[in-house]
């Protein structure tokens, strides 16, 4: 098991808006700009194959997106090259950071300096939601797919772990970047359940207060 004295103090950082990575979790990437491939080439050369994902974050007066403050690290686990010179990589999350500062220097992508401290949780086991109400869960989310049009393995949702059916759906669900970055920064698997519950609770009422749709 990684210890948190193994994790670097500076990681490559890829700047995705709405896509989310949670510890844990594994999220497929296809990188086809030329600064990421080399981030890819480069990352693969390092003992930990570490990428920092982190939501893009607009500063008034900053030229250039920012960063927001928590992001989470991948390690590459899977890598495939396509014929045209794109690369196909699974990340999967290991632990949270919090970005201290932007690194100058001569890569042509993004780097910080991280701090780790606070997630330690996050290099443990599943977590467990003890109050989770699955029944009540799925029929919210089964009103929702069907507000969107969406299909689903009710069975597959039915039977999985607390831990991968909340984290699977915050990371997939089309939803904005600053509720994705809510769920990321949730403290435990049952908070950042609750806020998915009230996200699309929320959506089905169309982003207005009063009753939920039928």
């Amino acid at each position: 098991m990684i210890q948190q004295s193994d994790l670097p103090d500076t990681i490559a950082i890829f700047p995705l808006s709405g896509a989310l990575l949670l510890p844990r979790s594994r999220l497929p990437l296809h990188i086809f700009e030329p600064r990421y491939l080399q981030m890819i080439e480069d990352s693969l050369k390092t003992p930990g194959r570490l990428i920092g994902m982190v939501q893009p974050n607009v500063v008034p007066g900053r030229e250039g997106p920012g960063l927001q403050t928590i992001g989470c690290a991948g390690r590459i686990t899977q890598f495939s090259e396509t014929e045209d010179g794109r690369y196909m990589i699974t990340l999967a999350g290991i632990s949270r950071f919090r970005v201290v500062k932007e690194v100058e220097g001569f890569a042509p992508y993004r780097r910080c300096d991280v701090n780790w401290d606070g997630f330690e949780r996050d290099l443990g086991k599943d977590e467990q939601d003890s109050s989770f109400d699955r029944d009540n869960f799925l029929n919210t989310l089964g009103r929702y797919f069907d507000a969107r049009n969406l299909s689903a393995d009710w069975d597959t949702l039915q039977e999985a772990d607390d831990e991968l059916l909340i984290n699977s759906l915050s990371m997939m669900l089309d939803l904005d970047c600053e509720d994705k970055q809510a769920l990321l920064e949730a403290p435990s698997l049952s908070t950042r359940r609750e806020t998915l519950l009230t996200l699309i609770e929320y959506t089905l009422r169309g982003g207005q207060e009063g009753e939920m749709m039928n």
